[in-house]
């Protein structure tokens, strides 16, 4: 016991002490004084029966302690006991404890007697009679729910007994009381249910009651110490006089010394009894095994009452041992040495086919080696020989020896020929059709208990580090040391060396070690099963008891794992194992035949993966080996045409076909790969391998600096760069980069590489090709990155966005479980397109115009996603997030009604406002149309007039010059030195801005009366006919210039009328409308004069000093109009 053990016993024990001392002599008092609340009883009785726990311990001694109880006893002891059921932890039974103290300091002679009576019968085993009567699921269940209820009132009346509420006489304790009571549980249970019982005892209170205590092991055992030596050990320590001393002194001991005696011998008996039970158990487990073995060989398998039978009394086994391994430790007693019966099998029986066929088959061509490369073939061919790195002593070869062992070979490989020689008569009996499984010869041709057998061992626990004062010495140190280590050998140095420090600690314990060892390896660890084969390879060319029963126990296993059929990971790591141990020859040819021909004959469930797992492990092999060749091949073409024949889901073909392919791949011509030139290696070393974040710009610099004329390198950076499903998925936004920053020295590259993204978009939705998928989602990403960069418009954006919901779709709008072969209904690709993009360039449009468009699309694409099937959970995943990122309060709708609704209000709105806008385009249009061709027709003709008056100034002003004539134009490269400086802007800028201002000032009231009039009172026909009632007015004003017409608005009802009115031309109103228009017609004119002299001044300026600049460096120059 460690020191924090010793302190809690101690504990206890002075807890207990005190409370016996209390109980022993109980302090009278008077009831007259205390409440008699019918109340207050009841309560406390309840809670009592709910639960006698340390939640309500306090509560209930106060009520004991103010209650007068006394005519309330009877149901006080029945509530004592439903409360007592309830504790569970060890600080509620010492709640309980406490309660019952107190009660029988109150009440020894009414309450105690008969809560101790009560208890007794509650602690009583079943009659065996009442229990034969029971079947024995109900027996099993009636046994579970007793342990359970009796393991509280167990703990509970331990404790009663130690602190004096529950005695054998007066001055003794209660030990003999709670021996007898666990005697009745143990020695009327055959079938042991109570041990469960006995194991909660004796953890909580081997000490008190059978004064056990952990013996004082002086000297520490090492791992390698047997079970009998540690026995030994532990009762040579145990019965030494200088043992461990005691804990407590005899005096203060709370059961007399012969009680404690008298119960460990019990106990003791009780285990010995056990063990022997156990290793009755353990024999006729063993002797099951080999029955079902042996049926299993004469028959092909197991029956399933026989497997359940089996099943059931391997759980029941493995149960028993668990107690007697539990009570082995609490008595520190040893466990008893369980035989183990190793069968070893010497031969095969490979049983007959019972039907028989014959075909012709075509010969498997197998082209190339073994092995798939050198690496390989020097792994499983080049294994060291030990006796060039141990002394032949050490592995005890002598001449004569080496004489037997080549001798013992060759008597081998005669009996592996006579073995191949019955497989090779059983499969030319094979035939293609399937066939039956196997029956059995007699049905009940032995008589056989229904015992399990026993599951494959469980890997032997690692040995733990030694300490520096116990380092290896011996060899069985040195052995486990070195099996230690074998889990980190995982590579030919390692395993080889380990094979060389086995050899120098070889014994036949050390073998059986190692075989144990290296049959147990982790089921997460099927990496070591190469070179554990390569370890037995090296050692079993001088040792081969290694590999004969390495490959014994793998067969075993894998028989018996067969016939459960529910353990694949444990199958597959058997079948890799024996498949490794195949290719270095340690199993036979004809055993790892024979197992193929095992699953092949049960072609179905795990048997295919285990057939693939052997062709892919060995199947290579044993097609190019020279003696397994023909026969292999035949078994491998059976495989194939029984696969043809037969139903297999789709993961299993896939297994099959690749495991086939690998072990036997079809002759092809060698891959060509593809001949590139210095410069095109080059840029796809820069694009490919240095591009990332860090060095874009030294990857542009040495792009710039490349020859950009050359059509060849032209070529091939196009083609680089509207591939973007080539790079790296986090590559693609620098990619992107790269082409913005060619933008300004090749603005017709960057050009080129959109216009062939947006056609590789187009193409992705008119093919809708599975295997473009992944392309199609780097193409719309590397799109989106172009807009980030500034490459190309919002509005192609949208119209790719558009064009991914609805083409392909009859009218361009979806339709529920509308089947279009370019989108199915069950095809949720586009909406992954949609969210790349959404995802990339989505958060570009948060504002304005392009706020407006996206949400009128996502509106949209709502819709188009409630026309598909129901979305995947990784598509809707998607669809949240990328619609979270653009929107985050976007509720999104819940049924296609609502989605359709959505989209018919979008789209009304969006007519709206389109005809309010060609509404008001049209009538602007139709009022100045007229205007606007008066004035565009006014300033042609004085535009050309100054013109030409100004070329024939020019003409005449400038003498003819013999010098050479620069021709200036707009088009010309000097057009820079060309125009007004800026201060001669910024004052033009500033004139023409006053002289705007001072003509709007007088017309501003006019011309908004003017246009509120018309777009309140005027209908909407009316202001579009008012240019052509212009000219009619105007024909009607030459006609008969004495009336002038007015247009009258009247309302009826709702409805707007427009009539003409006649006024004649001396009245008011028609004399000042007409000087009005007048007014207005002259200040226009004279605006527009004043501008056009105002260019036409500035420019022959312009003229003039560029004339004199260049009079002084003598040019004479002669200025065209363009």
């Amino acid at each position: 016991m460690d020191s924090t053990r010793l302190d809690d016993e101690r504990l206890r024990h002075d807890k207990r002490v005190a409370l016996k001392l209390l109980n022993v002599s109980p302090a009278t008092q008077e009831s007259s004084k205390l409440d008699s609340s019918l109340k207050r009883h009841t309560a406390l009785i309840k809670r009592m029966r709910q639960s006698m726990a340390s939640d309500n311990r306090d509560q209930i001694q106060k009520d004991i302690d103010t209650l007068s109880l006394e005519k309330y006893v009877d149901e006080i002891v029945s509530s004592t006991l439903d409360g007592i059921s309830r504790c569970k932890t060890e600080k509620d039974v010492w709640s309980a404890v406490e309660v019952i103290s107190a009660l029988h300091r109150r009440f020894p002679a009414a309450f105690t007697p008969s809560l101790v009576s009560l208890l007794s019968q509650a602690l009583s085993v079943p009659s065996r009679s009442s229990l034969s009567a029971l079947t024995p699921e109900q027996r099993e269940k009636e046994d579970s729910s007793r342990v359970s209820r009796q393991r509280p009132l167990l703990r509970v009346c331990s404790e009663l007994a130690l602190v004096g509420v529950i005695r054998d006489d007066v001055g003794r304790s209660g030990g003999e009381w709670i021996m007898k009571a666990v005697k009745d549980m143990l020695s009327n249970d055959p079938t042991l249910s109570s041990l469960p019982l006995l194991t909660t005892f004796l953890k909580s209170y081997s000490l008190p009651y059978l004064g056990l205590a952990p013996p004082n092991i002086a000297k520490q055992v090492s791992a390698t110490t047997d079970g009998d030596s540690f026995s030994s050990s532990v009762q040579e320590h145990a019965n030494s006089t200088d043992a461990y001393p005691p804990l407590i002194a005899e005096e203060d001991q709370l059961v007399e010394k012969d009680v404690r005696d008298r119960f460990k011998r019990m106990c003791e008996g009780y285990f010995e009894n056990v063990s022997k039970k156990l290793v009755i158990e353990h024999t006729r487990l063993q002797e099951q095994d080999r029955r079902n073995h042996e049926a299993y060989i004469r028959s092909g398998e197991i029956f399933e009452d026989r497997q359940q039978a089996y099943e059931k009394m391997t759980k029941g086994y493995e149960k028993l041992l668990a107690s007697c391994q539990q009570l082995s430790e609490l008595l520190y007693l040893p466990l008893p040495t369980l035989p183990n019966n190793v069968r070893k099998t010497d031969s095969i029986q490979i049983g007959v086919s019972t039907n028989t066929g014959t075909g012709d088959m075509d010969e498997i061509y197998t082209p190339g080696g073994k092995w798939e490369d050198e690496e390989e073939r020097k792994f499983y061919e080049e294994v060291q020989d030990l006796k060039d790195f141990v002394p032949k002593s050490v592995l005890g070869i002598e001449e004569g020896e080496e004489k037997s062992a080549e001798e013992d070979q060759e008597k081998r490989a005669a009996q592996e020929k006579e073995e191949m020689r019955k497989l090779e008569e059983e499969l030319e009996k094979l035939s293609t059709e399937e066939r039956a499984p196997p029956k059995p010869e007699e049905a009940n041709d032995v008589a056989e208990d229904d015992l399990p057998t026993p599951t494959p061992g469980t890997p032997k626990a690692s040995t733990p580090p030694l300490s520096p004062q116990l380092a290896p010495q011996g060899p069985s140190q040195l052995l486990s040391a070195l099996l230690t280590r074998l889990p980190d050998a995982t590579n030919r140095a390692l395993i080889d060396q380990a094979a060389i420090d086995f050899a120098f600690l070889n014994s036949k314990a050390a073998r059986k070690r190692l075989v144990k060892f290296l049959g147990q390896v982790p089921k997460n660890r099927t990496d070591l099963l190469p070179h554990y084969s390569r370890l037995v390879a090296t050692l079993n060319k001088y040792m081969p008891d290694i590999g004969t029963e390495l490959v014994a126990i793998l067969e075993e296993e894998f028989r018996y794992l067969q016939r459960k059929r529910n353990v694949v990971k444990e199958l597959a790591e058997n079948v890799t194992y024996l498949a490794n141990l195949t290719k270095f020859r340690v199993v036979p040819t004809h055993l790892i035949l024979h197992i193929f021909k095992v699953c092949l004959d049960d072609f179905s469930g795990t048997n295919v993966e285990n057939l693939a797992l052997l062709l892919e492990g060995c199947g290579r092999f044993l097609l190019r080996s020279e003696d397994t060749r023909e026969r292999f091949g035949t078994m491998l073409e059976l495989m194939r045409r029984k696969q043809s024949m037969q139903h297999f889901d789709q993961r299993q073909l896939l297994l099959l076909e690749n495991a086939y392919y690998q072990c036997n791949p079809p002759e092809r011509s060698p891959r060509q790969e593809k001949q590139r030139t210095p410069m095109e290696l080059f840029i796809r070393h820069l694009i490919y391998d240095v591009l990332i974040k860090k060095t874009i710009d030294k990857v542009f610099k040495l792009i710039r600096k490349l020859d950009w004329e050359d059509p060849g390198v032209r070529k091939i950076f196009f083609k680089l760069f509207v591939k973007p499903w080539k790079l790296k998925f986090s590559n693609i936004s620098l990619m992107a980069m790269l082409t913005y920053d060619l933008q300004r020295y090749q603005p017709a590259f960057s050009v080129a590489v959109v216009d062939q993204v947006l056609e590789d978009v187009r193409r992705g939705l008119e093919q809708n090709v599975y295997s473009t998928n992944q392309r199609r989602i780097a193409t719309i990403k590397y799109l989106g990155e172009l807009y980030i960069y500034r490459l190309l418009s919002s509005g192609i954006i949208f119209d790719t966005l558009w064009s991914l919901v609805t083409f392909g779709h009859p009218d361009g709008r979806p339709l529920p479980n509308q089947a279009s072969p370019l989108d199915m209904p069950d095809d949720f690709f586009r909406i992954r397109l949609v969210c790349a993009l959404l995802d990339t360039c989505g958060m570009c449009f948060d504002r304005g115009n392009q706020k407006k468009k996206l949400d009128n699309f996502i509106v949209f694409f709502q819709y188009y996603i409630h026309c598909k099937d129901d979305l995947p959970m990784d598509v809707e995943f998607m669809v949240s997030d990328s619609l979270e990122a653009v929107r985050p309060k976007l509720e999104r709708a819940k049924t296609i009604e609502d989605a359709a609704i959505a989209v018919d209000e979008m789209f009304n709105l969006a007519f709206q406002s389109k005809e309010v806008i060609e509404d008001e385009e049209n009538d602007s249009g139709e009022e100045s149309g007229e205007d606007d061709e008066r004035r565009e027709n006014v300033e042609r003709e004085e535009e050309e007039e100054e013109e030409a008056m100004e070329i024939d100034d020019h003409d005449e002003e400038r003498p003819p010059s013999p010098e050479e004539t620069v021709v200036l134009s707009a088009s010309n490269s000097n057009q820079e030195y060309l125009g007004p400086s800026a201060e001669a802007d910024a004052e033009f800028e500033k004139e023409l801005a006053k002289l705007v201002t001072e003509a709007e000032a007088r017309k501003v009231d006019k011309k908004t009366a003017l246009a509120l009039w018309d777009s309140s009172v005027l209908p909407p026909g009316t202001r579009r006919k008012r240019g052509d009632e212009g000219e009619d007015e105007e024909n009607a004003g030459t006609t008969d210039p004495s009336v002038m017409n007015f247009t009258i608005v009247t309302k009826r009802g709702n409805k707007q009328q427009s009539r003409q009115l006649a006024i004649p031309a001396e009245s008011a109103l028609a004399v000042h409308t007409r000087t009005a228009q007048l007014q207005d017609k002259v200040e226009q004119q004279q605006l527009k004069r004043l501008v056009l002299n105002y260019e036409q001044r500035e420019e022959a300026e312009e003229l003039k000093a560029l004339e004199a600049r260049n009079r002084v460096g003598g040019i004479k120059i002669r200025y065209v109009a363009s």
